[in-house]
């Protein structure tokens, strides 16, 4: 049996920021295509971090990184990687948002029937075509967000970096981003405190912890066991609590 072709392959990744001790430790980490991977863990442990380094944006302090086969080079823009950032205003800048969704591909010289298709679908599957020529900074926290993963996915990545996608969400727009998430079929890793999240659009999860990976394996798997959480600043999600007082 042939093993699935792996979206990510890091081995001993060390990342330190300048004058600082390394921020990640050592990581290894294997993703196979189609999979989706949750990270949980601290304030602090390093999952930005790591998305900043995936996305080539921080320099690698020594290890070896392969994205999509390729081997990952910090400072090369690669259009198959694509990061929501944790604030989508960090992302959001056009006068309006068809304009904000079509600029990575303007940028990647794209013609404009491809700009319009891409940018037409990437509006529909996110839920906020009605929104195309509103000015982003007139729409709300949850429309804000749905909209910065749009000018992700017009580009097409095949690999998503989602940043705490669920900080300073309402429970409507939480809702919209859980039923999206669970219906996309590319792979992502998803960095949230938000562990009923994670519970329901992963099936796989990390924990992270100064730089470290402490545990791998499925989310009820990791998540379940109150003794590992809690070393590490965490509880474990109500939902599996109250399963299990419900077995007793």
């Amino acid at each position: 049996m042939s093993l699935s072709p792996l979206a990510l392959d890091a081995k001993q990744l060390w990342v330190a920021y300048p004058g600082h001790p390394p921020v990640l430790q050592g990581i290894d980490l294997q993703i196979k295509l189609g999979e989706r991977l949750g990270i949980i863990g601290p304030n602090g442990a390093g999952k930005t971090t790591l998305f900043l380094t995936l996305s080539g944006l921080l320099p690698i302090y020594s290890g070896q990184v392969t994205l999509l086969g390729r081997p990952l080079v910090p400072g090369e823009f690669r259009p198959d990687v694509g990061l929501v950032f944790q604030d989508p205003n960090d992302q959001l800048f056009a006068p309006t948002v068809a304009e904000d969704v079509a600029f990575g591909l303007r940028n990647l010289g794209a013609s404009e029937r491809e700009i319009a298709a891409a940018v037409q679908a990437a509006l529909h599957h996110t839920g906020t075509l009605h929104l195309a020529e509103c000015p982003p900074h007139h729409l709300s926290g949850g429309e804000k967000r749905m909209v910065a993963i749009a000018g992700i996915l017009a580009m097409q990545p095949q690999l998503v970096l989602y940043d705490e996608p669920t900080a300073n969400l309402d429970l409507r727009g939480r809702r919209r981003l859980i039923r999206f998430l669970q219906q996309r079929s590319q792979t992502f890793l998803l960095a949230s405190h938000d562990l009923e999240l994670v519970l329901q659009v992963c099936e796989q999860v990390i924990l992270l912890d100064q730089g470290r990976i402490w545990a791998v394996g499925s989310p009820v798997e990791v998540m379940s066991h109150a003794d590992l959480m809690e070393a590490h600043g965490l509880e474990v999600p109500y939902s599996l609590r109250r399963e299990e007082s419900g077995k007793q």
